[in-house]
């Protein structure tokens, strides 16, 4: 499983399409086995899940994401989880494979 988080400052950046990086990382049987943060392409409607889904993601944990971002996603097989607070990526993705990622509402707003 590969787990993509959009990051700026090293957190998790409110809405992915206007993040710095990307925190991509790598889980097998429930550990994480490696992170690297890869800078995207710039950001066109469906360019990021494309790039993204060539990377191997099968998860993005994001706090916002427009619903036009999310079916592109979708098409691709990739789950989407919104709603999760600015935290450093490590932690996010413990409390996600521990069922215990807190998530809100949907921050972006389009």
């Amino acid at each position: 499983m590969k787990i993509a988080i959009p990051t700026a400052n090293g957190k998790l950046c409110p809405h992915f399409g206007h993040c710095e990086t990307f925190t991509i990382v790598t889980v097998e049987n429930g550990a994480v086995k490696s992170s690297e943060a890869l800078t995207p392409p710039p950001h066109e409607p469906g360019v990021l899940p494309r790039w993204l889904h060539q990377q191997g993601v099968t998860v993005i944990i994001a706090g916002g994401m427009g619903q036009r971002a999310q079916q592109f996603f979708a098409q691709l097989g990739i789950e989407v989880v919104v709603g999760a607070q600015p935290d450093e990526p490590a932690r996010i993705v413990r409390a996600y494979l521990d069922g215990a990622l807190a998530t809100g509402e949907n921050v972006c707003d389009h």
